[in-house]
């Protein structure tokens, strides 16, 4: 980035900007969570394959939310040098929180793109302990991915540093860039775009409009939105911010708007821990409501069974 080129302006607005949207998602999205929490693990007392991957999925969504009150904090308060192992831990974690929520979104997707269009594999592959293997295994993947890596993104040493701001030029290397937007965003987008309409073209052609098939519909819409809404914008600016650390764009006014841009979008893509409150509605009305399966007729011919207590 150029070094004549200041960013004053925008960090200063954006220290306020941060809090009017931080506190609402803060506060919302506590209660929201907390509250999804004790549905699934106290109220309902069934655990289904979705319960599990919603408890799970709140959990991500609560240590985001934990992790907000350090990040409005860093937003205008410089950390001392001492403080760096601290920051990374956090900023690690942040990241954590991020990745997690979009391989979970993920896994219920496919979760349920095999309960509906493949119920005959779904009956060997799907079981509450599956699910839980899946909820594991994504916290372990996540975790071992991001810590190694994040540890690298601040210079050893650095006084009176912005912690969640400003990374090292290794945080922004062609490298970790990629396997950001890649493997951080992109397949996961399309696989969970493919998965999606798979589900909603099987629906359609069952010919069924009970209301447990336009409770599935209505999940499917919400996962879409709590996905593609919040991290398509946040990792745009991630490429755009990448190719202003790249030389690629040079231009000060240029650089201002991106600098803007990916704090905003960063900053608005935690409302993702409110829009998947859309999700645990859809479910745990289904899980209570529904005790009879839904048949599905497939292509004419096969007659599947798909509960939406486990879709």
């Amino acid at each position: 980035m150029a070094s004549n080129c200041s960013f004053e302006a925008v960090d200063h607005l954006m220290v306020y900007l941060e809090l009017a949207v931080y506190v609402p998602i803060f506060v919302c999205g506590f209660i929201l969570n907390a509250m999804a929490l004790v549905v699934f693990c106290l109220l309902l007392r069934k655990w289904t394959e979705s319960t599990i991957y919603m408890s799970s999925l709140a959990l991500m969504d609560l240590l985001l939310l934990f992790l907000l009150p350090f990040k409005m904090h860093a937003t205008s308060n410089p950390w001392p040098a001492h403080l760096q192992p601290l920051c990374s831990v956090l900023e690690s974690l942040y990241f954590v929180g991020i990745y997690g929520s979009i391989y979970t979104i993920l896994s219920i997707s496919v979760d349920r793109w095999l309960a509906i269009c493949h119920p005959f594999k779904a009956k060997q592959l799907r079981s509450p302990r599956a699910a839980l293997a899946a909820c594991v295994g994504v916290w372990v993947v996540v975790l071992a991915a991001i810590f190694p890596t994040s540890y690298h993104f601040r210079e050893l040493g650095e006084a009176d540093f912005h912690c969640f701001h400003r990374f090292s030029d290794k945080g922004w290397s062609p490298l970790v860039i990629s396997c950001l937007l890649v493997f951080g965003f992109l397949a996961p987008a399309l696989v969970l775009v493919y998965c999606s309409a798979q589900i909603i073209w099987t629906l359609q052609q069952s010919g069924q409009h009970s209301p447990q098939s336009r409770a599935c519909v209505k999940i499917i819409y919400s996962s879409l939105s709590a996905f593609l809404l919040p991290f398509t914008s946040s990792h745009l600016a991630i490429l755009l911010q990448f190719l202003v650390h790249q030389g690629v764009i040079q231009d000060c006014g240029a650089q201002r708007s991106i600098s803007f841009f990916i704090q905003m979008s960063m900053c608005l893509s935690n409302v993702t821990c409110c829009l998947d409150a859309l999700c645990y509605y859809f479910i745990a009305h289904e899980v209570r409501s529904s005790k009879n399966t839904l048949k599905l007729s497939v292509f004419r011919q096969r007659r599947t069974t798909c509960s939406t207590s486990e879709v």
